[in-house]
């Protein structure tokens, strides 16, 4: 099974996030992250959605969005030319002992400490699946004590824009 992301255009109005979220659970596929915000028309959003697939899957999954008359277009991006990001929220324990490797460990991913107290710090990571990924990993000795990801976002490289502008 090979990642896909899909980035959808849709009108912005209520209810669309369900039935788009409704297509995908009434035909048993997961969506792996959907991150969905306002475009630079304020009339319309745009969806990111990342899940696994094989082409199959991918066209029926394609075709039933095209249904869907809130949906204005889709492009499954090819990851190789497009920009993906991530952020991640992590909270780790920290001790006078372990404060120094943890913000060696931040500085070495171009992550920020964004909090910390007596017993713990929390850390912001932007980044593709890979690096959060492989960050996440590199801080599971400390002790992660919470993790969120806001699913990935991502934009094709070059002058084209999924709009058409």
């Amino acid at each position: 099974m090979k990642r896909h992301i899909l980035s959808v255009l849709v009108e912005n109005h209520s209810g669309v996030l369900s039935k788009v979220a409704g297509l995908f659970s009434r035909r048993g596929y997961n969506i792996d992250s959907l991150t969905v915000g306002t475009t630079e028309d304020p009339k319309i959003s745009r969806m990111t959605i990342a899940l696994q697939g094989d082409e199959y899957i991918i066209e029926q999954i394609t075709k039933q969005l095209n249904k869907l008359i809130d949906v204005i277009k889709i492009i499954d991006m090819d990851t190789s030319k497009c920009v993906l990001r991530e952020l991640t929220l992590l909270k780790v324990n920290a001790t006078n002992e372990t404060r120094s490797s943890i913000i060696e460990n931040v500085n070495i991913f171009r992550g920020n400490i964004i909090d910390i107290d007596k017993k713990s710090m929390t850390v912001e990571v932007t980044g593709d699946w890979e690096k959060i990924s492989a960050f996440i990993e590199i801080m599971r000795p400390f002790g992660i004590k919470e993790i969120v990801r806001t699913g990935v976002t991502a934009l094709e490289r070059g002058g084209s824009a999924l709009g058409g502008k």
